[in-house]
């Protein structure tokens, strides 16, 4: 039974809740994750990662309580409660560890619930996109001096745009020829872009773009916002890695930017909106701006290019492949979900050309 697994997990970490119940918290798509309602407050999140999604737990695990650690101990001035509500805060288990393993080698973590607060499917008002910029802008300045090379790399190669066009082009080996006649105006873009689209990473490969500590999953339901819609602090920190300040400010603004659903077949209403990214990125600066160099702030707005791009591409090479890695509805779904990124990637740059 679900309840009798969650208690006896629950128990073996070290917390003073006593268990009272719990519920499913549906908001991921590859971890289980429940909240554990304790007699007393604070409650617990308890989250079991897919270690077949994910080839390294531990090094997960470690990643997000070191990141978590490194923060609060530049936060050492507040006091334990405000603390708690600024970053995720673990526990460990009773034998020290950061992670327990059961005996069908499923790995569980334990975090504090963030009591009175909330999140944002999406991106309603100019003020919840400045308080996500500016709370993934405060994530990165408080890890800034956090040394990325002790971090496990937990998406080898995530957004390596050379690594995404080999898949690409082997796609283009054995699609079929009706998939590829369906999908050549956009095979034909991708091949037009493709210069554009390494600029950042060759900016990167050659130190030019310093590496940091990243999210890498920016989305808008990853920021934790308080009853009043002001930000308190970034949440689902499973992909913290390696990364440069682009792959989360961009992946930001693909997300939080785009007027329609990400498989919205109408492109008349897939645009840009512009005054979400204006609000966005001044609420980032406000908190990033004296760390940025040159290079990093000139090359901002073309991070939010080329992570649309490298979602179409994704999408695109996975209807070419005859679909298999993203669920699908049906049969042109991954094309249409590509022909809504190049779409709102025409209105991207049509909005921001003379930015």
């Amino acid at each position: 039974m679900l309840v009798k697994k969650i208690k006896s997990t629950f128990e073996q970490f070290e917390h003073n809740g006593e268990f009272q119940s719990f519920k499913e918290l549906a908001s991921g798509h590859i971890n289980d994750t429940y909240l554990v309602i304790t007699k007393d407050k604070p409650y617990f999140v308890l989250q079991r990662i897919n270690h077949g999604v994910f080839k390294d737990v531990p090094g997960l695990i470690e990643n997000k309580v070191a990141v978590s650690n490194h923060i609060q101990e530049k936060l050492k001035d507040l006091s334990s409660k405000k603390r708690k509500r600024r970053v995720l805060t673990f526990a460990k288990t009773k034998t020290g560890s950061s992670y327990l393993k059961d005996d069908g080698g499923n790995f569980w973590n334990l975090m504090y619930f963030i009591d009175n607060s909330v999140t944002h499917e999406i991106v309603t008002n100019k003020e919840i996109a400045y308080e996500g910029g500016r709370l993934l802008g405060k994530f990165l300045t408080l890890t800034s001096d956090f040394d990325p090379s002790k971090l496990v790399e937990v998406i080898p190669k995530f957004h390596d745009m050379s690594f995404r066009y080999e898949q690409f082009n082997d796609a283009l080996k054995i699609a079929s020829s009706e998939r590829l006649e369906k999908a050549k105006k956009y095979i034909k873009l991708v091949e037009d872009l493709k210069e554009e689209m390494h600029v950042i990473q060759k900016l990167k490969e050659s130190g030019e773009i310093k590496l940091r500590v990243t999210h890498n999953d920016t989305k808008i339901s990853n920021a934790l916002f308080n009853k009043k819609n002001k930000g308190l602090c970034l949440i689902d920190t499973d992909t913290v890695m390696p990364g440069i300040v682009h792959y989360d400010f961009g992946d930001a603004i693909r997300t939080i930017c785009n007027t329609a659903a990400e498989d919205e077949t109408n492109l008349d209403l897939v645009m840009f909106n512009l005054d979400y990214y204006n609000a966005y990125k001044k609420g980032f600066l406000k908190q990033m701006k004296a760390s940025l160099s040159a290079i990093e702030l000139r090359y901002l707005p073309l991070s939010a290019k080329t992570m649309m791009f490298i979602m179409g591409l994704r999408f695109l090479t996975d209807y070419l492949n005859n679909d298999i890695y993203y669920k699908t509805k049906y049969p042109e779904h991954n094309l249409d979900r590509a022909k809504n990124q190049f779409k709102l990637i025409q209105s991207f740059t049509e909005k921001t050309e003379n930015l």
